[in-house]
């Protein structure tokens, strides 16, 4: 048994050792787990994990590799990623690189070979918090020192935001999106492109002022990482901008729409993470299995006051998954159904986004 060369320490004083794969940088973040079987490219890639360690609860990591098409932005900036076993040696025709690899590049540290199962119940008891991975060798008081006098940033949407504004046309367009960009998946604009929309993407700070010289057809909010209270900007842009376009938000973007018409959020305990979270559609009836990945909720309460109305909920503990306000052309979901989860199963709602721009449109024409 080889010697270990990695650990991670919590401020409880608890330490797991294992092996390092990826960046052997020294890094403190939030830990948080995930429980999807597959997608860790995916995951690495997703700008909502800004600041935080990922642990898998899928045992197996690394077997497929990794494929250029699939990243979900150009430069990864998830804090660290932790697995039970780790596969270097990838079997797939579409695999260019190791995971490893890709973590080395971007300087993502890795850890595997640790109990992952006690893991992950240690962050279902005592919650998300801090964690340091650092060598082996590392003692335990110069850790706990580490982790006590470090704050994690609070500037993770304006950290993985596009500085400048980018377009992806497509020939024939039918509308044209506008995307706020708190942090936003690729796969989003594919999805967008796929059903006849050309999608300018904003940066988080830009002005309405701004994005109005566009003329868009309709306002997206995107998903991203951190408290949402923490871009007050883009909660102002929202109440702005509503009632003028249909509006359409997933996950931070969710929460965004939710302040800004009153309500409040509020942090879960492990948050939700994984591909196969069942959330009820109460206008429908119908159970939709989906992606999702938050540490944020939106206080079911607090909508009470608001001219928003609860759409969806989550069946595992009831957590609002969707809200609407019909008047002002405005939705959003908590969950991610740019993510094939189910694997179809919310498509639904870009298409429910396109038709308010069409009649959007055909009431201007009338």
């Amino acid at each position: 048994m080889k010697k270990f060369d990695r650990k991670l320490i919590f401020p409880d004083g608890s330490e797991y050792y294992g092996y390092g794969f990826g960046s052997f940088d020294e890094r403190i973040t939030e830990i948080v787990f995930n429980t999807s079987p597959v997608g860790y490219q995916e995951i690495i890639s997703d700008p909502s994990y800004t600041y935080q360690t990922v642990v898998m609860a899928y045992p197996l990591i690394g077997n497929y590799g990794i494929a250029e098409e699939d990243f979900e932005t150009e430069t990864p900036t998830i804090g660290g990623l932790v697995v039970r076993d780790y596969n270097d040696q990838p079997s797939n025709f579409r695999s260019k690189y190791t995971l490893s690899e890709i973590m080395e590049k971007y300087r993502i540290p890795g850890i595997y070979g640790i109990d992952t199962r006690k893991l992950i119940r240690s962050i279902r008891d005592l919650g998300s918090r801090k964690v340091l991975i650092t060598d082996a060798d590392t003692s335990l008081q110069e850790g706990l020192c580490k982790l006590s006098s470090y704050d994690i940033p609070k500037d993770a949407v304006a950290f993985v935001s596009r500085k400048e504004i980018q377009q992806y046309r497509i020939p024939d367009e039918k509308y044209h999106v506008a995307a706020i960009d708190c942090g936003m998946k690729q796969n989003i604009v594919r999805s967008f492109n796929r059903r006849g929309c050309n999608v300018t993407v904003f940066p988080w700070n830009t002005s309405m002022e701004e994005i109005e010289k566009m003329k868009p057809d309709g306002i997206f909010l995107s998903n991203g990482p951190g408290d949402p209270m923490d871009v007050q900007l883009v909660i102002e842009l929202v109440r702005g901008l509503r009632g003028k376009y249909p509006i359409f938000g997933i996950c931070l973007g969710h929460q965004i729409i939710s302040l800004a018409y009153g309500a409040r959020t509020y942090k879960l305990k492990f948050g939700h993470r994984g591909g196969n979270h069942p959330v009820k559609n109460l206008l429908t009836g119908k159970i939709e299995i989906t992606s999702q990945n938050h540490s944020y909720a939106v206080d079911r309460e607090s909508l009470a006051n608001t001219r928003l109305k609860v759409t969806h909920l989550n069946l595992l503990d009831q957590t609002v998954e969707g809200v609407a306000c019909e008047e002002d052309k405005v939705f959003s979901v908590q969950y991610h159904p740019e993510s094939a989860p189910g694997p179809q199963d919310s498509g639904y709602l870009f298409e429910q986004f396109i038709e308010m721009m069409e009649g959007t449109k055909d009431g201007e024409k009338n």
